[in-house]
């Protein structure tokens, strides 16, 4: 067992990266937890929650709304929810982010924990706090920042994880090695078969140094106010086109980190080699790096993220592989740049 620590003001976050998912039992009383789950999982898992309380709630993106923890809110008034009570998101991003966003709200703030059942729920979603649902076609666009008392994150369940939703959690090990390691970069790209058939010890290597990197930055930064924001890489671009598309997570941050890259390189921050490494990496794990995309749409889009002040946005751009800066640009300078790759129209 690997465990880390995020130390926020007021919080403490512990982490651990396990052989079994079993270790939740530890930190839930069964008649005192609820535990949010989807279909799929449900389904797989049931049998771990004799005696708990469950919430059962669809798979897939399209349940992050409004409507939805409005559900789990009353369900929580059925089942008598107190501040004595543990909420225990058990999934994939989506789970974590519903069950991190009801928890951190309901009668002003419960306990949660996650068990992160997918590889992209381990290395981002489950990690950092940040809890969220989409609002009016913007992503996360109502949220908090709460720290989730422990994540526990399995290594047995990485073993049943479609193949897609693999490569899916691998866009973010690649971002955070983008953006602040270049020795995992260097890892990811040599370990590349060893990666993607699962091997234990190199995966956990890959889990434990993202997830590291994370801790880091959110003990010291846990709002956003600074050096947190660099985790955005690909995500202004990345998450507009999840939302056109309706592709996975992962896939649309690989063609937002490919079309950053791409920007940094037109402003001179990123040479042409080290685009095309990246790009050459992220085709190599079966992520994209492009789309047709109509670029009006996606640039109406971008002008809700959360990021935009203004007129402006704080975009993401690597300076060098395993270095990455915030700048500013004006959203007519964006758009421009966008135009300029010649996205189609």
């Amino acid at each position: 067992m690997q465990t880390l620590q995020i130390n926020t003001p007021g919080q403490k976050s512990d982490i651990f990266i396990v052989d079994s998912r079993q270790l939740f039992q530890q930190f839930c009383s069964p008649h005192r937890t609820v535990i949010i789950t989807d279909r799929n999982l449900y389904h797989l898992y049931n049998s771990d929650w004799a005696d708990f309380h469950v919430i059962v709630i669809p798979s897939g993106e399209k349940s992050k709304n409004l409507r939805r923890v409005e559900k789990i809110y009353f369900q929580f008034l059925s089942a008598g929810v107190d501040r004595d009570w543990t909420i225990l998101g058990w999934g994939g991003g989506v789970v974590c982010d519903i069950t991190g966003f009801v928890a951190s709200t309901y009668l002003r703030g419960l306990d949660c924990g996650f068990v992160a059942t997918s590889l992209l729920a381990q290395v981002d979603a489950s990690i950092g706090g940040k809890n969220g649902v989409n609002f009016a076609n913007a992503k996360n666009l109502i949220g908090s920042i709460n720290q989730p008392r422990f994540v526990i994150c399995p290594q047995d369940v990485l073993d049943t994880l479609p193949q897609k939703h693999f490569i899916n959690g691998m866009a973010e090990i690649i971002k955070t090695a983008a953006i602040g390691d270049r020795h995992l970069f260097s890892l990811i790209s040599e370990k590349r078969e060893a990666i993607l058939n699962r091997q234990p010890e190199i995966l956990q290597e890959i889990i434990y140094r993202t997830i590291r990197y994370k801790a880091q930055i959110v003990s010291r930064d846990a709002r956003e106010n600074n050096e947190r924001r660099l985790l955005n890489f690909g995500h202004t671009i990345g998450h507009a086109i999840e939302i056109l598309t309706g592709i996975l997570h992962g896939h649309a941050i690989a063609i937002g980190m490919y079309w950053a890259a791409a920007i940094a390189n037109r402003l001179a921050y990123l040479s042409k080699g080290e685009v095309t490494e990246l790009q050459q990496l992220l085709i190599a794990y079966g992520l994209p790096t492009t789309t047709r995309i109509n670029c009006d749409r996606l640039c109406d889009i971008i002008y809700k993220d959360k990021k935009r002040q203004g007129n402006t946005i704080r975009f993401i751009i690597l300076k060098s592989i395993g270095r990455a800066e915030v700048i500013t640009l004006t959203y007519p300078q964006l758009k421009e740049l966008l135009y300029d790759l010649r996205l189609p129209n």
